[in-house]
């Protein structure tokens, strides 16, 4: 015989940490089998990466272009994930009720952005792995302190993540999902990936200097191409974007 009470359940949430870490594995399983987002996150960084390192395109200055190429793609995938992917995929997420439903779960709202957040590092762990796989194949030499790159990635991270919750949380998922392609495309094409911002007139240069996409190219080609010390001006500007993304994010998000 049992003891009395053997198979009756205990009552309650599970322990936060263990709601988190659920809910975080299954962000990553759900961005990992969406084509879409796959291509975003690693088919167009890699063929960036591979193509213009090949290919004499674009005058990428003295040295291996693979050397210029590889910190930009980097900064690419970490704004493929942390905004473009996590808007387009909370936008549709708000639209079709599952933030609601969510939001009613033992697991608290923060706590759900806890695990979307993870989800997000644990993507670009992977993104960046591949990549720098990739970089070394094609003859990359990088320099610089690791400790100045992780501080670029964190930062980078937390300014996309933030501008991402703020478009998701305010704008219906159709406008979301072409807005964040947009803007994608034009912060490729002028936030210093791919092509140099001196190649862009004076005035210019001094706007698309300060978005976070030319802040996280040029700190990370800094630190990995240079080997510079700490880049003290473009964590900077990673900084304020994180705390304006994020604090609006918070202020204006809508859960339905």
């Amino acid at each position: 015989m049992s003891a009395a009470g053997t198979y009756t359940p205990k009552p309650g949430a599970a322990p936060l940490p263990r709601m988190i870490a659920a809910q975080a594995a299954l962000e990553t399983r759900m961005l990992l089998r969406n084509g879409e987002q796959l291509l975003l996150t690693v088919v167009i960084p890699t063929l960036l990466l591979v193509l213009f390192s090949a290919v004499d395109i674009v005058d990428t200055g003295d040295g291996k272009a693979v050397d210029f190429l590889a910190p930009g793609v980097l900064a690419l995938a970490v704004m493929s994930t942390a905004f473009t992917g996590q808007a387009i995929a909370t936008g549709f997420e708000r639209r079709y009720g599952v933030l609601k439903r969510l939001g009613a779960s033992p697991l608290p709202r923060w706590g759900l952005m806890a695990a979307k957040t993870l989800s997000v590092l644990v993507t670009e762990v992977l993104q960046i792995a591949l990549l720098t796989a990739i970089a070394f194949a094609l003859g990359w030499s990088p320099h610089g302190s690791p400790v100045s790159v992780l501080l670029l990635l964190v930062l980078g991270t937390a300014a996309f993540s933030g501008l991402g919750l703020l478009m998701a949380g305010t704008l219906k998922a159709e406008a979301t999902l072409a807005a964040a392609n947009l803007v994608f495309l034009l912060l490729l094409m002028g936030g210093g990936v791919i092509v140099p911002l001196d190649k862009f007139p004076d005035a210019a240069q001094s706007v698309l200097g300060l978005l976070p996409i030319s802040a996280l190219s040029d700190g990370l080609r800094e630190v990995l191409q240079h080997g510079a010390g700490m880049p003290w001006a473009d964590l900077g500007i990673l900084a304020v974007w994180a705390v304006l993304g994020l604090g609006a994010a918070a202020r204006f998000f809508r859960w339905e």
